[in-house]
């Protein structure tokens, strides 16, 4: 946990003064520095003397002398029993010191530790509240087993002592006692106590308490100690206005973890939290934040509550502004995350985040980072005019931003892109070198952003080629100038003059330069038929790097097989590029917000990707919006029928990079850029880069001599990604249809081996169920099997086992068992699989569809009431409807024979002779279908049917109506 500002997050005595730990330190005062300076030899035999004389002061001076040793880093274990036996005193100070040590040395003298444990049981009872409380603190930071036993009756007692300061301090030492030995606390029953604490009429023991409980619950996950409901809510709200501001941070912290059952409670905690926004330490403020961003979810944005608590949000966090440059560092990375979920809180306040002089750099670059953000058509004259003036600054780095931030001001308020264009030539006009190269780089997206609309700065930037040094914008020129090489006469020579260095060339440089020399030669190919075979001679022959030689082999493969799909490819239509292009991915985000005020959101990154361990840390996530349109239309908020634990898995849009080929030792490397037009068949391109030879012999361009298998049936646009992603999860339930087995891969195709197959589900589990035969001249052995990613995490979940070689002309059934826990992308059709299998003799590819019931889970079945409110919550745009012709079966039959799918009948009812069933099922990613089949009667031994599925992700239904053709009609 990371605290913020204020004093230490120390112990508050039962006066209410907060104090450090009340241990004494060496040192600190003027009088106690004579025992630092002491260079004496042998001193360990005199300071047992003193230590065992009868004179009180002789005995305090050598216990500080064996302190003020022990915090230099000199051995004095040896005087363990002397040092203990000091304990028995009634002198505070005396104690303390002698507790100070005890726990210095206890774990590497735990035998000698036990003497002390007398001591604490009758410290523990001492008339003075200070010493029952020290007594107790020590005894929660001995880290020793054997003694631990030993603590359980005192602490017992110091949690339900008169004294709050006993109290208070008792809960934190239930907290590391738990951290030693989990299970005694529980078997104690201290976590009872602890929960009882909550009640206390002491508002520090009851922040205590919660910290305690929120530290024991962050190790144990699934404890649930924390059973907070409206009553403790309320309890912990009071004790809010009067316990320390540490206590309103772990109170705070607490409230944010709770889940208010309606917009109404969530508006009362909001308004009780507000006051906390005012309070003078920055990590209160935080705190409050944080509870107020995450009940805001739940407010409606029609409220007039909503609008005031927006008001409200934006003081504090600009008061946070005011403070040390390093405090506001941490708050303008916390206002950067509230910023991207929320711009309205701070839209008019602008100015707050203009530079100022003497900022440090890192203040400067975050404030510029947020003005981007809050840019609008509003402010951005104003806006610009500041970027215009940092970028005559001196600070390299930040004038860097400046100019670049002019560019992704240009691209997200439009209006502004012609006055952002004009101040960025401006800045090029000064010849400042590192302002040219930035202003290039980002002119670059503007291009891309507007296409056809500025292309007039061209003559401009082409005129400061040779002052390019950075590859950053030496790539950035080399894309304007393929890109629009029909604008620019010379633009042979121009690219030609960076291809005299190509190999010193930066990988970045190397990659644009070979793209933009294609596309040169695509626009005109009767001049520029030698520079490109030079690039790709270069790019193929010359490089070591596998990025540069595969997208020169593509290249080289398309060019010489079919020109015009190299055309559409390479000189496809760009998608304009989006305005915010460095924003937090929103579910990151969501949790990013559950941890304001914490280190996590200073990093922009989760607790569990820089805490080691990462033990017991749970994922945040904010609670779903409430009173508003978004949760009736989102296709992914899970049904009310489902587990809140088990809402549907989102389906990510397919990438557009070739993944990695190579978690199997597969033999030549596979890896190359993104095909980016499907018209191109994949059977064109060879990925193992088998058959190059042929290209490099001749200097024309050749038709390659081996291509891939193109039987891969429909090839999502993005070809084969990740084709070995090996992940593991399970299916259940018997008497699922299963379907014939047909050929997936002809022995043609695959060298000899042919593949036959079917999917199945039975007792649960999800089966690929393969015939594999040898039809070539060789054995066939070192068999493995990879899928691609698919939509719906389909996986193998162990190996390829095939025990025996595969000699000649024999056949080999294996059942291989499948899971759903893969790597997830979106297919097109929906139940496409890419799958590839490996051999001694070559990688194969090939692709089938599997029929969607084998992820019919078993406990698919709605309950009545449930399937009522799921249906009418579905909006009535998700329903399909669909015929299934010449049924053979009755209605009963039907059920019977969907119900061994796992597609549940819910009800059944019979309306003017036509029979109706009301049915649910579930697939493996938690996403619910309803269905409503309607059986009319046709011929007498035939029925019509008429499907209407209802489905929070409709792009499944199609898929789900195919299933139950198939069960039905076979």
């Amino acid at each position: 946990m990371l605290f913020l500002n204020g004093p230490c997050p120390g112990k508050t005595d039962h006066r209410g003064s907060c104090q450090r730990e009340t241990h004494y330190k060496p040192g600190t005062k003027m009088t106690d520095s004579k025992y630092f300076t002491t260079t004496k030899k042998g001193e360990i035999f005199e300071l047992k003397a003193e230590l065992n004389s009868d004179k009180k002061e002789k005995k305090k001076e050598a216990v500080k002398k064996v302190i003020a040793s022990m915090t230099v880093g000199k051995d004095v274990s040896a005087l363990f029993p002397d040092v203990v036996n000091c304990m028995q005193t009634d002198n505070l100070e005396l104690k303390k010191l002698v507790y100070l040590y005890l726990m210095n040395y206890a774990k590497s003298q735990p035998d000698m530790a036990i003497m002390a444990v007398n001591t604490f049981v009758k410290d523990c009872e001492d008339p003075n509240p200070l010493i029952r409380a020290l007594a107790v603190r020590t005894m929660g930071c001995i880290r020793v087993d054997k003694i631990t036993e030993y603590l359980c009756e005192p602490l017992r007692k110091c949690l339900k002592d008169e004294d709050p300061y006993v109290r208070k301090t008792a809960a934190v030492c239930v907290a590391k006692l738990h951290d030693i030995n989990a299970q005694l606390v529980e078997d104690q029953g201290f976590l009872d106590t602890l929960k009882d604490l909550i009640s206390d009429s002491n508002p520090m023991v009851v922040a205590n308490a919660v910290a305690a409980l929120s530290e024991i619950a962050e190790s144990h996950p699934s404890s649930n100690l924390l059973d907070l409901n409206p009553q403790s809510i309320n309890k912990l709200l009071t004790a809010l206005n009067e316990c320390t501001e540490w206590g309103q941070i772990f109170i705070l912290d607490c409230l944010a973890n709770y889940m208010p059952k309606d917009d109404r409670e969530a508006q009362s905690i909001c308004e009780r939290v507000t006051p906390r926004l005012s309070h003078a330490n920055s990590a209160v403020v935080l705190s409050a934040v944080k509870v107020l961003m995450k009940f805001m979810e739940m407010l409606s944005k029609d409220l007039d509550y909503y609008g005031t608590l927006l008001k409200k949000l934006a003081p504090p966090l600009v008061t946070l502004l005011s403070a040390e440059p390093e405090l506001q560092y941490v708050a303008l990375r916390n206002i950067n995350l509230i910023v991207q979920k929320r711009p309205e809180i701070l839209k008019h306040e602008m100015k707050v985040f203009f530079v100022k002089y003497n900022d440090p750099i890192y203040v400067k670059l975050e404030k510029l980072d947020i003005m981007i953000r809050l840019a609008s058509q509003a402010n951005i004259a104003q806006v610009l005019a500041e970027l215009k003036e940092y970028a005559t600054e001196v600070d390299v780095d930040f004038v860097r931003k400046a100019v670049r931030a002019i560019g992704r001001c240009a691209i997200k308020v439009e209006q502004s892109a012609e006055r952002c264009v004009s101040t960025l030539l401006d800045l090029i006009q000064t010849k400042v070198n590192y302002v040219v190269q930035e202003a290039i780089v980002v002119i670059k997206d503007i291009f891309r952003k507007y296409p056809n609309k500025y292309e007039s700065v061209i003559a401009t930037l082409c005129e400061n080629l040779d002052s390019l040094d950075e590859p950053e914008a030496r790539a950035a020129m080399i894309w304007i100038v393929g890109e629009y090489a029909e604008r620019i006469d010379n633009a042979d020579e121009l690219l030609e003059s960076f291809l005299e260095g190509f190999h010193d060339e930066s990988t970045q440089v190397q990659l644009q330069l070979l793209t933009a020399i294609v596309k040169l030669f695509l626009k005109k190919p009767t001049e520029t038929q030698e520079l490109v075979q030079q690039v790709l001679s270069l790019a193929t022959q010359d490089s070591d790097n596998p990025d540069l030689r595969d997208r020169g082999y593509i290249y080289w493969r398309l060019l010489s097989t079919d020109p015009v799909a190299a055309k559409e490819v390479v000189l496809a239509e760009k998608p304009l590029i989006s305005e915010e292009t460095d924003l937090i991915e929103p579910t990151l985000l969501d949790e990013l917000i559950c941890y304001i005020g914490t280190l996590a959101s200073v990093y922009h990154k989760p607790p569990s990707a820089f805490v080691e361990g990462s033990r017991g840390i749970v994922h945040k996530s904010l609670p779903p919006r409430t009173g508003s349109s978004e949760s009736a239309e989102s296709p992914d908020a899970a049904p009310s029928g489902a587990p809140p634990s088990e809402q549907p898995a989102v389906i990510p849009t397919q990438g557009d990079l070739l993944g990695d080929l190579l978690n199997l030792d597969l033999g030549p490397p596979v890896s190359g850029p993104p095909v980016a037009t499907s018209s191109v068949q994949m059977g064109a391109v060879d990925l193992l880069g088998g058959g190059l030879d042929s290209l490099m012999s001749g200097t024309g361009f050749t038709a390659p001599s081996t291509v891939m298998p193109a039987n891969l049936g429909p090839p999502p646009s993005s070809g084969l990604g990740d084709l070995f992603d090996l992940a593991g999860g399970v299916g259940t339930l018997s008497g699922s249809h299963v379907a014939p087995k047909t050929v997936w891969l002809p022995a043609m195709k695959a060298k000899g081996l042919e593949i036959s197959g079917t999917f199945s589900r039975q007792v649960g589990a999800i089966s690929m169920d393969l015939l594999l035969t040898n039809k070539a001249l060789q054995v066939m052995s070192d068999f493995a099997i990879q899928f691609n990613r698919n939509s719906f995490g389909l996986a193998p979940a162990a190996p390829l086992q095939i025990h025996a070689p595969l000699a000649p002309n024999q056949t080999v059934e294996i059942s291989l068992p499948l899971n759903t826990v893969g790597s997830v992308m979106k297919m097109d059709p929906l139940n496409n699989l890419q799958v590839a299998v490996k051999n001694n003799i070559d990688v194969f590819y090939f692709s089938t569809l599997y029929p969607l019931h084998i992820l019919f889970v078993e406990d698919g079945k709605m309950e009545r009431q449930m399937f009522l409110a799921t249906w009418k919550d579905i909006p009535n745009e998700n329903e399909a409807q669909f015929h299934i012709k010449d049924c053979p079966l009755s209605a009963d039959a039907v059920s019977s024979k969907l119900q061994g799918s796992n597609i549940f009948t819910v009800a059944k009812r019979n309306v003017e002779g036509q029979d109706m069933l009301y049915q649910s099922l579930k697939l493996t990613n938690g996403i619910w279908v309803l269905a409503e089949l309607r059986i009319q009667p046709g011929s007498p031994s035939f029925a019509d049917l008429e499907l209407s599925l209802k489905c929070r992700a409709p792009e499944v239904s199609q898929y789900v109506y195919q299933a139950y053709e198939t069960i039905l009609k076979n």
